[in-house]
């Protein structure tokens, strides 16, 4: 008997559910039209949203700093990978953000790992929403801090806990997403940090779907509400809208000087390498000088949500450009996904564990890099595919 049996029969079970997945290779950039397999087809499921991965000045300033700092930073910060380049990113995103501090991580993933066990500890309680994602779930994992979940983007319930908790922490800690996922929906941030003042807890949001989309040129869910100096955690990804890899937290100082001491990550893992720390500070210059990069992204998740609202598809309750297409079972998701892909676009199945079972969706991920023929050539793939399979 094979000693990988254990895994063999759960790969197995994968395939006779129809979820097995072999994964897509891509040939080339992550652009609006990618080389998948030998196949052109219409990418939509990436999440460069404003089509920075593939902009020349991004391009530029990443073969830039290969040429003058190597092509990698060689040292964690704590000793010698402390470059003068993550400084100034950091700086700048400060500025950016229009908060005290910023501390950069190897990834967004990395920011909640490294982040929430470093804050917390045995004595405090992490209030987190049944919905966030998964590098949340697991920082709180990781803490020896108490945890308790409310119902999703739900502050009646969230006040119910607080209300039954609060009084036997040191410290409490709401955690949420900025903007959700899978469902493309964005939390309730204003009853959140009202509720925060009314039983003195701390904020903490991840806008990794927020930054680069929503507010005044990206600035995120906290400058959409309005709600600067009111959230003491923000944590954005930089491989999203920004276009490239890493991670950063939006703090106070004082959290920034803790997090460069006990931030595991930033201890124990290489710090970001130049060309994608230089290529970041392009992005940000490029957000933090003209909106025509974030109007053209919307502009593209309107016209391609009515059209496939107008098809009688259920694009649910997303509020960004994130575009679920609701299709429920798991095994048709994926069918539908394949089907997709033949007809020329790209758009990935989600199915369970993802998302609950019974929920599957196609996720669109619209970017400001999509032309009306990109977008136009999707919609009539869906029109036809869903006619098909029995969805529209």
């Amino acid at each position: 008997m094979s000693k990988w049996r254990f895994l063999e029969e759960k790969v197995q079970s994968l395939k006779d559910q129809g979820v097995y997945r072999e994964l897509p290779v891509n040939h080339g950039p992550c652009d609006h039209v990618i080389d998948l397999d030998g196949r052109r087809v219409v990418n939509l499921s990436s999440n460069n949203y404003l089509g920075f991965a593939t902009h020349p000045r991004v391009i530029n300033a990443a073969k830039e700093a290969v040429d003058a700092y190597g092509a990698g930073a060689g040292a964690v910060r704590t000793i010698v990978g402390n470059q003068d380049l993550i400084g100034r990113l950091e700086e700048l995103l400060a500025e950016f953000k229009e908060e005290e501090a910023v501390i950069t991580f190897q990834s967004g993933f990395n920011c909640n790992i490294g982040t929430i066990q470093a804050i917390s500890g045995k004595g405090d309680l992490l209030v987190s929403d049944e919905l966030n994602h998964a590098s949340i779930i697991d920082g709180v994992r990781l803490s020896k801090a108490d945890k308790a979940v409310y119902r999703h983007a739900d502050v009646d319930d969230l006040e119910r806990v607080l209300k039954e908790k609060r009084a036997d922490y040191n410290n409490v800690f709401i955690l949420t997403d900025g903007v959700f996922s899978m469902d493309g929906d964005i939390a309730p941030l204003p009853e959140i940090v009202a509720l925060a003042r009314r039983y003195d807890a701390l904020t903490y949001v991840d806008d990794a779907h927020g930054s680069g989309v929503l507010g005044r040129s990206g600035r995120g869910t906290v400058d959409h509400f309005d709600l600067h100096g009111d959230v003491d955690f923000i944590v954005g990804t930089l491989s999203k809208a920004i276009g490239v890899v890493g991670g950063y937290v939006a703090t106070k100082q004082t959290v920034k000087d803790w997090l460069l001491h006990r931030g595991r990550p930033l201890l124990f893992s290489t710090a970001l390498p130049p060309a994608a720390t230089a290529a970041t500070i392009e992005s940000v210059k490029m957000l933090m000088e003209s909106e025509e990069h974030t109007e053209k992204l919307w502009a593209n998740a309107r016209y391609f949500k009515r059209s496939l609202e107008k098809l009688g598809f259920d694009t649910g309750i997303s509020r960004t450009p994130i575009t679920p297409v609701m299709i429920g079972d798991e095994a048709k998701t994926l069918r539908f996904s394949k089907a997709l892909l033949e007809a020329g676009v790209f758009v990935s199945g989600i199915v369970y564990p993802t998302v609950p079972e019974g929920t599957g969706r196609l996720r669109a991920m619209i970017s400001a890099s999509h032309t009306k023929d990109d977008l136009d050539q999707a919609i009539e793939a869906f029109k036809e595919t869903g006619k098909a399979l029995d969805v529209i």
